[in-house]
């Protein structure tokens, strides 16, 4: 959420920041918000005006009582206590321009980083660099839809008849591979200083508005309706919602956090090649990491973030490629976001596997997440947040690219946590 301050302080910026959205009435959004602002602050002066006469006039009460002067006490009475009823109707009244505030500032997505180039969707991403060697398949390759049924892996059908279209069953070497990618993303992520954490995979909905899912994504979140409570899409929320309303010492930080869990999504869309099989799907593994840095800070922690990425992507022994997310194609919560891609050569594609983004002060002060210096000065915190990774179509791409004659072969990295070399 955009701090009204800031919006004040440097309208013309966030007018264009927005606009680099493509977002045509921003001016007009801000405004509402400088207006509703003003409001408040007239509305808790009057209110606070009020209440100190209203005080003051209490205090004559017993005064004039005891003086005798019971009749000019009974007006004091009477004047405190109509000052003290337009006190509530204002306070009722404050509440809804508070909240009215919070809703429009709610619907402002973040302000661009400068480094981000103007688009309008992920056509327009600039590429940033890309390495490892695209291999060459064998003459009866296929995708990775074929290969699970040959090798008996992953079953979709089972999920439907379980649940439904997109939550396939991972079974026998599938099952393994999966636990295998999971365990070794999280030592990976151990092993630099992350600590790891294990959260809850149903979030309230204050988690939700906390890191900026609600209101923006309502619509692709599972929802338990009885209760109000959301599935989560990703580990991001939870773990991030650790830190809702507190302020840590400066000694607590950096704050750095893995943590894999199950994620929910409704957002499987239309059917074709582009979302068969593993490429998209309603439920998935995924393992993230999750940095709280102060501001001056949290772009060395951004590059370390990409470079942690890069670097499992590379014992991977996968093609990759690393994208700067344009302006359209930027996430609501978002200042600055670098997608990293697998090739996959059976299908001939670029397939997204992690995003990693630097959210600034956005998501803190939705969350009210600020820490004190040593000079007890309260400072909200930057976010950010990356996939390291997600597992299905990094699934896909090593069943693919890894394919022979003679059977699927496991990336070094991951033998020992497979225990097998070969699928066959």
């Amino acid at each position: 959420m955009l701090q009204v301050a800031n919006i004040i302080a440097e309208k013309d910026r966030f007018v264009k920041g927005l606009q680099k959205r493509h977002i045509n009435n921003a001016e007009e959004l801000l405004n509402e918000v400088i207006a509703l602002d003003e409001e408040r602050k007239k509305t808790q002066h009057q209110l606070d005006s009020n209440l100190a006469e209203a005080n003051g006039l209490s205090k004559q009460i017993g005064g004039l009582m005891k003086a005798g002067k019971r009749e000019e006490a009974e007006e004091v009475k009477a004047k405190s206590a109509e000052l003290k009823t337009i006190s509530k109707d204002l306070g009722d009244h404050l509440n809804g321009i508070q909240e009215k505030l919070k809703q429009a500032l709610y619907n402002i997505p973040n302000i661009p980083h400068d480094s981000v180039p103007v688009g309008k969707s992920d056509e327009d991403n600039e590429e940033v660099s890309r390495s490892g060697d695209i291999p060459e398949l064998h003459d009866k390759a296929k995708p990775h839809w074929d290969l699970i049924k040959d090798y008996d892996i992953i079953d979709f059908d089972l999920g439907i008849k379980i649940t439904g279209a997109g939550f396939p069953v991972y079974k026998d070497k599938g099952a393994r591979l999966q636990r295998a990618l999971i365990n070794f993303f999280l030592d990976e992520a151990s092993s630099v200083g992350y600590s790891e954490v294990q959260p809850p995979i149903v979030v309230n909905e204050a988690s939700g508005y906390g890191t900026g899912q609600l209101p923006d994504k309502e619509g692709q979140m599972y929802h338990i309706a009885s209760e109000n409570m959301y599935l989560i899409p990703t580990a991001e929320v939870p773990i991030t919602n650790l830190y809702r309303n507190v302020i840590l010492d400066e000694k607590d930080l950096p704050v750095k956090h893995v943590g894999f869990t199950p994620c929910f999504r409704r957002e499987a869309g239309s059917w074709g090649a582009h979302v068969r099989g593993l490429n998209r799907l309603h439920q998935f593994d995924k393992v993230e990491i999750v940095q709280v840095r102060k501001p001056e800070e949290s772009y060395d922690a951004l590059k370390e973030m990409c470079d942690h990425v890069e670097g499992i992507l590379k014992k991977l022994e996968l093609p990759y490629r690393i994208l700067r997310l344009c302006s359209g194609d930027l996430g609501f919560t978002s200042v600055l976001t670098f997608d990293f891609e697998v090739y996959s050569a059976a299908q001939e594609k670029w397939l997204e596997v992690s995003s990693v983004s630097n959210f600034e002060t956005f998501q803190a002060n939705r969350l009210k997440l600020r820490y004190k210096d040593e000079n007890k000065k309260s400072t909200l915190l930057h976010t950010l947040n990356g996939s390291a990774l997600a597992l299905p179509r990094i699934m896909a791409a090593i069943l693919e690219n890894n394919q022979t004659a003679e059977g699927i072969n496991i990336p070094k990295a991951l033998v020992p946590y497979t225990g097998f070399d070969l699928i066959d």
